[in-house]
């Protein structure tokens, strides 16, 4: 029974198609690889070359922290939150093929 009440919960899913490529990795993904809290030269040093899915297309996480002021994450929650109020949170541009 335990494990028909988390199947209820993880809702429904969404699968990505072979048609539409999408660069870079999730930012969730990035940041559940770290530890917190974390400095941001550690950050860098770890994970700055990591290519990261935004909305307006994929970008380095050293290029995006460039644009963040914070220099100590306390928290996994704080590093997203300042990550997405440079790059936004919305869909994400895929690669259409062509044929």
């Amino acid at each position: 029974m335990a494990d028909e009440d988390e199947d209820e919960n993880e809702g429904p899913v969404v699968e990505l198609g072979e048609e539409t490529p999408v660069e870079g990795q999730p930012l969730a993904r990035v940041a559940s690889r770290l530890t917190w809290p974390r400095e941001r030269s550690r950050l860098l040093d770890k994970e700055g070359d990591a290519v990261i899915r935004t909305p307006s297309g994929p970008q380095t996480l050293s290029d995006v922290l460039d644009d963040v002021d914070v220099s100590y994450f306390e928290t996994r929650k704080e590093f997203v939150d300042e990550i997405e109020s440079v790059v936004g949170n919305g869909p994400v541009e895929t690669k259409r093929k062509t044929t």
